[in-house]
């Protein structure tokens, strides 16, 4: 509940800073008293302009495809961790519930490895892959 409040607020100040900044973009370069001629653009600089934002993120791309591959690569090597420790957990308990055997020392230690797991592998994906 709290977090929905402070993303809510979060949201409004965030649209109301961008309503606010396309505003003055919009009303920036107007003048009463000007005419159409004085506010023709040079088609050249804006092709310029996209040409280098284009360049730009053609490698912003290239070297987050590389960083993405590698925070994948942690997370599932985290995963594959993870599976082990449940399925260890698991084995414990039954032999202890199943079986009769002493284990119980061992089931703890894979239960904390396995919550510690859980909680990293959870924050680590939302704090790289959540805004997608």
């Amino acid at each position: 509940m709290l977090f929905k409040k402070y993303f809510v607020q979060f949201f409004i100040v965030a649209l109301l800073s961008v309503g606010a900044s396309s505003v003055n973009i919009v009303f920036a370069n107007t003048d009463v008293g000007s005419t159409a001629d004085t506010n023709v653009v040079d088609p050249n600089s804006s092709a310029k302009i996209m040409t280098d934002t284009l360049k730009d993120i053609a490698v912003l791309d290239v070297d987050s495809f590389d960083e993405r591959r590698e925070q994948h690569k942690v997370l599932f090597y985290m995963g594959v961790l993870l599976l082990l420790f449940v399925l260890l957990t698991a084995g414990f308990g039954v032999s202890m519930a199943m079986l009769g055997k002493e284990v119980f020392v061992p089931h703890m230690i894979c239960a904390g490895v396995t919550v510690f797991l859980s909680i990293a592998h959870a924050v680590v994906a939302v704090v790289w892959f959540f805004p997608f």
